[in-house]
Order: C-alpha cells, then structure tokens, then sequence
C-alpha cells in the first residue's frame, strides 16, 4: 500500500475532537498514513505530528486576535513553507477558517490537493468569503445541511458529511432517563430534585463576558424557587480557578455545584440549562434537554459584527431547524431579568409542550447522524485516489 502524507491544521479543541475522528477514520481505511501540521492532545493521542501547540491559535473575534498577530502571521507563514517544500498529498484545514483558509489558497496555488472541514459561517455574514474559499479548496466538508445547499448555490465543491456528535448520542428514550439517572446519583442531586445545569463556555473569554450574568441569573432563580439545584462544570484546570473566583466575588454563599470537566454529564443530569451559544447548544440538543441560550460578545467585536451579520437566529438548534424551538438572549439582554424567567419557563413546561420539543429535536438528530468522520474519510481518500489516478 502506498505511503499518504495528510497535512492538517487544526486550531481549537473542537477541530481537535473532529481531526481525532478522521484520523482513525483514515488510518481504518488506509494503513500507512503520515500525519502532521498543528493539532490538539486527542490528535496527536492518533499520531499527529505537531509543529506547534494548538492551543497558540485559541483566540476568538475580532479585536482578540490582534493581540497576538505577529505570532500567528509567523506560526501561520511556517507552516505554508514547510507543506510548501514537503507537499502532502491532501491538506486539510479543521475550521479556524481566517487562520486555515489562507494556507489552503497558498497550497493549492502550488497544485496540492485541499479541502476543509467544518464550513465557516460564510452564510451568516462575509459571504464575499466565498470567493476566497472557492480558490482555496478543492472540496468543502459540511456538518449541518443548510451549509452544503448555500454551496452549491455559489458552485463550491461540496459535501454533507453529518455532525460527528449526532453520532454519539442515542436518541432512545429509556437509555435518556437511565443516563440522566445515572448523572444525579453521580453528583449526588436526588431523583426529584430540579436540577439546573449552567455552562457559561469553556474559553476565558467567554466566561470573563457572560459568567457574572449567569451568577446573577441563578441568584433572581433561586429568590423565585429556593428549592433548585444548580451545578456548573469546569471546562479544565484554568477555568476552574477562573469560576472559583467568580463565584466567590459575585455568587457567595450560593448553592451551586462545581464540578471539574464532565459537561456532557452535567446536562445528562440537569432538567434544564442554561448556557453560552456555540457547540454546547448542539450537544443539548442531542441530550434532547429544554434549554436557554445567550452570548455576549466583546462591546468592539459586537459593534462591528452586527453590521456585517445576516441572521435571525444563532442558537445551532433553531438555526437547523429554521424557527425559534429555543429561546435566545443577546449581547445586553443577557441579564437575570431576562434570563431568569425564561429558565423558570423551561421548568414549567408542560408535558404536551416539552414532548413536542423533544419530537423536533429528535428529527433534528436524525438530520445530523450520518456517519460523519467515515464519510468525511471516504470522500478525502476518493480526491486523493482521483488526483493520484
């Protein structure tokens, strides 16, 4: 079998989860597969070849990357020579698309194959990106379907691979209940307790906008309802010290748990939730959990974001499914006399209502669950195939 070299370039921990995923993919497939770029723990667990650690493109926004430009334009220029003067035979670029997609259009000016994994939101705002991403890949991979038909529209190479999470999430409702029973015994909440779980995001950022609301939010709840239960998970070690000190400047005395990671557990385990807008909203979808999103950006970036943005909505669940199955809070609305009601409604749900919600997201899941990183690994391999053949 002949050796394949795929260069990868991947610059959060969600690319890293999705790289991890196709790289066993691929080596399931073909044996003998070097390879190598920029990737995280879980990647390099699979035998990526690192050249610098993910973590150094982590930044989010617009004004947070221009702290750190002058690395990122050096990390980001070694890089284009490196796979410049050792050509792979398929690049591919794992979301971070400002950092990604100019390696891409560099490397297929000098003929080697590209693709990219995980579509930018060109179809929220910049869609002039869509020029650039035309001359940069040779195929786009897309998780969510509405993706793949705005490419087409514009005559990019694309395909719909599916979601991997959709692939790891059951959608049988005994094995829900026995998972979130499971979830209560193992942080200790009882089978009536009311159980909110509070996830203000795993970067610092997010937690430094959108953590003291949050805290907020559970202080106007439990005024409302002394009897719940909240409990929020730590994304990792910094995170955790990050929201020891929030909780003890602005959320003293309250009664929540913190717990170390487990996040999946936590909204196993919760009735509700409460959290920042982006993937975890896609794994509460899965969980099949009623929940309130908000976000809060940066006041710079959300000033000039807002300008450029064509959206109705930006929580993943009602944007797959084109209306508002979850509510949604923004920018200065995030605030406990917005988000606190909206929580206590999700409580008071009744059970008509929260059955219907667990009907769309359920159609939802099925929309999603196609087999993502084996898909994605047989389309990459057919492009090498033909371009070799």
């Amino acid at each position: 079998m002949t050796s394949l070299t795929i260069g990868i370039v991947s610059g959060e921990a969600s690319g890293d989860i999705l790289g991890a995923g196709l790289m066993r993919a691929l080596k399931s497939r073909h044996s003998d597969i070097v390879f190598e770029g920029i990737g995280g723990p879980q990647m390099i667990d699979q035998g990526f070849n690192s050249h610098f650690p993910m973590e150094r493109l982590s930044v989010m926004g617009f004004v947070e990357p221009f702290k750190r430009l002058p690395e990122l334009l050096n990390i980001r220029k070694t890089i284009k020579q490196h796979f410049t003067d050792n050509p792979p035979d398929l690049f591919i670029g794992i979301d971070s698309p400002d950092f990604t997609l100019n390696i891409e259009a560099h490397l297929r000016e000098q003929g080697i194959l590209t693709a990219h994994y995980v579509s930018p939101s060109v179809w929220v705002w910049r869609q002039g990106r869509i020029k650039l991403i035309a001359k940069a890949v040779d195929r786009m991979l897309t998780l969510l379907p509405f993706e793949a038909d705005f490419y087409h529209q514009h005559n990019v190479p694309v395909t719909f691979v599916g979601h991997p999470l959709a692939d790891q999430f059951t959608e049988d409702d005994n094995a829900l209940a026995e998972q979130q029973c499971e979830a209560r015994q193992q942080f200790g909440f009882g089978e009536q307790d009311t159980v909110v779980g509070v996830l203000p995001g795993s970067r610092g950022g997010e937690i430094k906008q959108i953590g003291k609301p949050f805290v907020d939010t559970v202080r106007w709840c439990l005024h409302q309802r002394s009897d719940l239960k909240f409990i929020i998970p730590a994304a990792n070690e910094k995170r955790m010290l990050q929201l020891q000190a929030l909780i003890k400047e602005h959320g003293k005395g309250l009664p929540i748990k913190l717990v170390d990671g487990q996040s999946k557990a936590v909204m196993q385990a919760a009735d509700t939730l409460l959290i920042a807008s982006g993937t975890t909203a896609l794994e509460a979808m899965l969980l099949k959990k009623p929940m309130v999103v908000a976000y809060r950006f940066h006041p710079a970036t959300y000033y000039l974001g807002r300008w450029m943005v064509n959206l109705t909505f930006f929580a993943l669940p009602n944007l797959l499914a084109g209306e508002k199955l979850v509510p949604e809070v923004l920018q200065r609305d995030v605030r406990p006399e917005m988000l606190g009601p909206l929580v206590l409604d999700s409580l008071a749900m009744d059970e008509s209502t929260r059955q219907g919600l667990i009907s769309r997201f359920k159609s939802l899941h099925q929309q999603l669950k196609q087999n993502a990183s084996e898909r994605a690994a047989e389309v990459l391999l057919k492009m090498i195939n033909n371009r070799r053949g």
